[in-house]
């Protein structure tokens, strides 16, 4: 069987901070607000004239070269964005460009926060069949481009980020002790659209929108389907609870990631949490937690890794992986 090894991680954070003291100077809104609600204490935000492209691929060629790859080994470019440069081309096709690989294929996807995970299913499916045998997989987002700064329900929210991993397709067993992705799980229902959602776009306003969201229900919402993704991962795979190394959750509020590590009975120092610093980055943020997880030492090869995010849409999902 054919499986897709993360063979290397890559990140790039906007050097701009914005803590949420500097928040506090411009809208009716406090440091501890915002930290006793979400867990964040500051944000990345891209410069003017940064844009998702910028940040996708600097995260890119971290990835590879932590992996020793270089863009001619590559098949596939999946860059997860919300937030692309333009209405077209696709954003990975800027990407492509820019790192040299004049080959293959690249194209984005469009899932809001569950956007890496739908991204990394996608890669992994074209490994599986055979039609790559490498691929990119990318979140990168400049979400803060999309934020009505008068709103501070959703201002204090989001920041601006990108990650990458680098696939490679190994050869495997079968069964669950196999290095790589074992498996990913993809949800969505529209009737929740309202919830969470932009309220503008090419077709509707010809305006990119601001973000709009009813945050007590997406809360609501985010507990029971995560439970959902990460029940559909564990069953899939025959695994335990007390199997799983790590939680790499999307980061989008502190209390729903202490949910699911509590019910997942992980202690606290096995989930890998970024939002203090980050804040909710969207489709950038679990690759974000996977690249800092790597490089400090804390994910290391055969551990096994659960990923996990819900976005708007809604969509949510899950994807487990032996490092």
């Amino acid at each position: 069987m054919i499986r897709s090894l993360v063979a290397g991680c890559g990140a790039y954070l906007p050097q701009k901070v914005v803590t949420n003291a500097d928040l506090a100077t411009k809208m009716a809104t406090s440091d501890e607000w915002i930290r006793q609600r979400t867990g964040i204490r500051q944000r990345h935000v891209a410069a003017q004239g940064e844009l998702t492209s910028h940040l996708a691929i600097n995260a890119a060629e971290a990835a590879l070269a932590d992996a020793g790859m270089t863009p001619d080994e590559l098949d596939l470019i999946v860059l997860a964005t919300t937030t692309p440069d333009e209405t077209f081309p696709a954003t990975a096709t800027r990407v492509q460009a820019a790192i040299g690989m004049h080959h293959g294929m690249a194209f984005d996807v469009q899932a809001v926060c569950s956007g890496f995970v739908y991204a990394l299913a996608v890669a992994d499916n074209f490994i599986k069949v055979g039609q790559a045998k490498s691929a990119l997989v990318i979140g990168a987002e400049t979400f803060t481009r999309i934020l009505d700064w008068n709103d501070r329900g959703t201002s204090v929210l989001f920041g601006d980020g990108a990650g990458a991993v680098a696939l490679k397709a190994v050869e495997s067993k079968g069964d669950k002790s196999d290095r790589g992705v074992l498996s990913t799980h993809l949800f969505s229902d529209g009737r929740y659209h309202d919830m969470l959602y932009v309220d503008g776009g090419p077709s509707s306003t010809g305006k990119a929108g601001f973000v709009r969201m009813e945050g007590r229900e997406v809360f609501r919402h985010a507990v029971t389907k995560l439970a959902q993704a990460v029940d559909a991962a564990i069953a899939q795979n025959g695994v335990s609870e007390s199997e799983i190394d790590w939680l790499v959750p999307h980061q989008a509020n502190l209390r729903i990631i202490d949910s699911m590590g509590q019910r997942l009975k992980l202690p606290p120092e096995k989930v890998v949490v970024t939002i203090d610093r980050h804040a909710n980055t969207s489709a950038a943020s679990i690759p974000l937690a996977l690249a800092e997880a790597k490089a400090d030492g804390r994910i290391k090869p055969g551990q096994l890794v659960l990923l996990e995010a819900m976005g708007g849409g809604f969509t949510w999902g899950s994807a487990l992986l032996r490092w």
